[in-house]
């Protein structure tokens, strides 16, 4: 009796499909920006514009989630820690969603505890925790975001803030839990703090293990996300 050939397993074709698609979305990205220039000066930050950008980042976030999820699951994704200025930092993940900040007249700011407060961490991964919280928080934030930093009994602490709704009352009895499923109501899978949970505990010093935190009110009266890196 002949056997059928093995077949790709699943995980491995989304992964595969998934790059695909990020290329292409990185691709299409480039040609929407250069498309750009030739438009007049009034054009470039009108309302529609900003929801492009907004997509944009937002699509991309979630790619780049899934590949590291998929990586996370056969031990592929490695981890490059070095010292990182926090403030050079923050500012180069705000300075990614500038246009998009601009286009919903939403302002945001950058305060560090102390003059070059140095962090050890994966800039890669921790930037794409950072870069996907702020895409959320300029979802539900009204007029003002947040990203502070500072050090917490020799901790490093990283917030993202906003003025927003905050987050639901659900997600933050669930704190153990994120994978919550989809919200029809929202759109949310819980996925975006699934992925910053597992990130921030790769980071690990002497048996402490970096970990995440939600909670409403913070500075902005909003949502607020804080990673804890040890």
């Amino acid at each position: 009796m002949s056997t059928a050939p093995e077949g790709l397993e699943f995980s491995t074709v989304i992964a595969s499909t998934v790059h695909d698609m990020k290329n292409s979305l990185a691709l299409l990205t480039q040609t929407h920006s250069q498309w750009l220039t030739q438009l007049p000066e009034a054009l470039l930050h009108n309302r529609e514009h900003g929801i492009i950008e907004y997509e944009f980042a937002r699509l991309n976030g979630m790619l780049v989630q899934l590949l590291g999820l998929y990586k996370l699951g056969v031990n592929q994704l490695p981890l490059r820690p070095a010292h990182h200025e926090l403030e050079d930092f923050i500012e180069a993940q705000l300075a990614r969603h500038q246009e998009v900040l601009q286009s919903r007249h939403i302002e945001a700011r950058c305060e560090v505890e102390e003059f070059g407060l140095l962090g050890f961490f994966d800039q890669d991964l921790i930037g794409s925790v950072v870069a996907n919280i702020i895409t959320n928080s300029i979802r539900y934030a009204q007029q003002h975001l947040l990203v502070r930093a500072w050090e917490e009994a020799g901790v490093l602490v990283l917030s993202i803030c906003d003025d927003g709704a905050g987050y639901p009352e659900e997600m933050l009895v669930k704190q153990s839990d994120y994978a919550l499923g989809i919200n029809h109501s929202t759109g949310s899978t819980g996925l975006g703090l699934y992925f910053a949970g597992r990130i921030a505990a790769l980071h690990e010093r002497q048996g402490v293990r970096g970990h995440i935190e939600i909670s409403n009110g913070g500075p902005l009266g909003g949502g607020e996300f804080r990673i804890y890196l040890p």
